[in-house]
């Protein structure tokens, strides 16, 4: 009598992320202008509490992620500057759909201004 085995599933691995030497050296070479903020998106969910594996076309867009530069501030009508409300290394909630998605050195990130964050995650 033969009996069934169960394989065990490859572990899947997260996307890499960058280290802080990496981020560092990103934040130097963008510098963003005005009320723009550049931000590395959180990695995306690869499965499912219950451990079903998520393919890349039926994930969902990040709205997560971390401030790696943020610009010194919108230039108001009066000549001043409007001081930004996020600073490098905040954890942030964006829009959806915002900003301008960019690889620089082969990590993925994201261009936006600052209207387009909602919130700065605690």
């Amino acid at each position: 009598m033969a009996t069934a085995t169960a394989t065990a599933a490859k572990p899947v691995r997260a996307s890499k992320s960058t280290t802080p030497a990496a981020a560092t050296l990103i934040a130097k070479t963008l510098r963003p202008l005005g009320d723009r903020v550049v931000i590395q998106p959180s990695a995306r969910e690869e499965m499912t509490k219950s451990g079903i594996v998520i393919p890349d076309t039926a994930k969902e867009k990040p709205q997560e992620g971390t401030i790696l530069a943020a610009g010194p501030g919108r230039v108001l009508d009066d000549g001043k500057r409007e001081s930004m409300d996020v600073k490098a290394g905040d954890k942030v909630l964006y829009a959806k759909y915002a900003g301008t998605e960019c690889k620089i050195d082969g990590e993925d990130l994201l261009i936006v201004s600052q209207k387009d964050i909602l919130a700065i995650v605690a």
